[in-house]
């Protein structure tokens, strides 16, 4: 079944403030922040330090980084710190000893933290580890602020029902999905002609193919704008991560396939360009900082201040788009693909890209060969028809599993 005939659930809205009734709505808002000591957590930590009487925060999670969330917990007042990596518990729980902060570990206690009753949660745990716990967070009811890409990429129809079956609040932190967001909140979905999400084009925006197949993972790694993880720098290397959020994009805005479409904008400003039928084009435009998109998730409807840098377009002068180029960049080629082709096909992808870019960290591909391999596995699963229809979370899984198993298996072959 092929996505192009199906369109997505809503049209951002300004959301209700966050299920609270006129009397609670003074009292600070209860915050969970999942993947805590990563990009995303850190940001969303530093916007609570510069208005703390604003928030209260209940949960905070990471994977492995014990010492530093112990810290973060602490500093914070969190009620509850949980590690997923079960072998650091016992540094977990002796860092927070006699702070009466409970700790917790495994990839049960991250569901768990999802659970506890809060306003907000911040979903920002890397990679498919987030699935269950932002599923968790999603059946609150509250407002999910979303940064996992996950939860949209591989289960996206799935994750959308489950949204509306909690009646959550579905706000994306991502800035290109977050500036159409803004851009789109209140308009009629019959108006829409089409969302362009803008790519940077990273670090290898301008060489040759060539070039870029010898392209070592120190030179992926220097993006030109954005300070992130290294998955999502490599996919902004590869124009992989454009491809994955077009996908997002189809699951959280409501046109079709062919209405979704990408632009490089080396600069960064300008995060998404929506067309309506009458020509006019509408544009977000701010600093290249996490922050901002975080603070509109945490704060929308209304606006709450951000430490970033004013946006000075005098001082910019120019602003340049261009067409991206799928010869040099065949991961969005792929991902489109995957895209229109709909059902687990998106799952199959991230999966396997995922194993892909971790090969090509480790030196056993080359830059280009993780399009390559991410494209053996569709095929490989299509062959095995394991890209097929999902109605729940563990057939999302199920596939992510067995998508890993041949990722690995052509790997081999490299």
């Amino acid at each position: 079944m092929a996505v192009t005939a199906s369109v997505p659930h809503r049209l951002p809205e300004a959301p209700r403030e966050a299920r609270r009734s006129a009397g609670e709505i003074s009292r600070p808002m209860r915050l969970s922040v999942l993947g805590a000591t990563g990009s995303i957590g850190t940001s969303t930590l530093d916007l609570v330090s510069r208005t703390p009487e604003r928030f209260e925060i209940v949960a905070l999670t990471a994977q492995s980084n014990a010492k530093e969330l112990a810290a973060l917990a602490i500093r914070h007042g969190a009620k509850l710190a949980v590690i997923g990596d079960e072998s650091r518990f016992d540094e977990l729980r002796d860092a927070l000893a006699k702070t009466g902060i409970r700790a917790a570990a495994g990839a049960g206690a991250l569901t768990e933290a999802a659970l506890e009753p809060a306003d907000c949660v911040m979903a920002a745990i890397v990679g498919a580890a987030g699935l269950r716990p932002t599923f968790a967070a999603a059946s609150q009811g509250g407002r999910v602020a979303l940064a996992n890409k996950e939860c949209l990429v591989s289960a996206g129809h799935v994750f959308t029902a489950a949204i509306a079956r909690s009646g959550a609040e579905l706000l994306p932190v991502d800035s290109e999905h977050s500036a159409a967001f803004q851009v789109l909140s209140g308009a009629d979905p019959q108006a829409i002609d089409k969302i362009v999400l803008t790519a940077s084009g990273g670090p290898f925006r301008s060489w040759t193919r060539d070039a870029i197949a010898a392209a070592t993972p120190e030179q992926a790694l220097k993006h030109p704008n954005w300070s992130m993880g290294a998955k999502i720098t490599i996919d902004s290397a590869s124009l992989m991560n454009k491809g994955l959020e077009l996908i997002e994009a189809f699951h959280l805005f409501p046109v079709s396939v062919e209405k979704l479409d990408c632009i490089v904008h080396p600069q960064s400003i300008v995060h998404c360009l929506v067309s309506y039928v009458d020509g006019s084009v509408l544009a977000q435009m701010a600093p290249p900082d996490m922050r901002t998109p975080i603070a509109v998730a945490l704060a929308w409807p209304d606006r709450m201040g951000a430490p970033t840098e004013k946006l000075d377009l005098a001082r910019l002068a120019t602003l340049t788009f261009e067409a991206p180029d799928e010869e040099r960049f065949p991961a969005l080629r792929v991902a489109r693909a995957a895209m229109r082709r709909g059902d687990t096909a998106p799952a199959v992808l991230n999966a396997a890209n995922e194993v892909a870019v971790k090969a090509f960290l480790d030196r056993r591909i080359k830059f280009l060969d993780i399009a390559a391999l991410v494209e053996e596995t569709l095929e490989a699963a299509e062959r095995q028809g394991a890209i097929c229809a999902a109605t729940n979370l563990d057939d999302i899984l199920s596939v992510d599993e067995l998508a890993r198993i041949l990722s690995n298996e052509k790997l081999s072959g490299y």
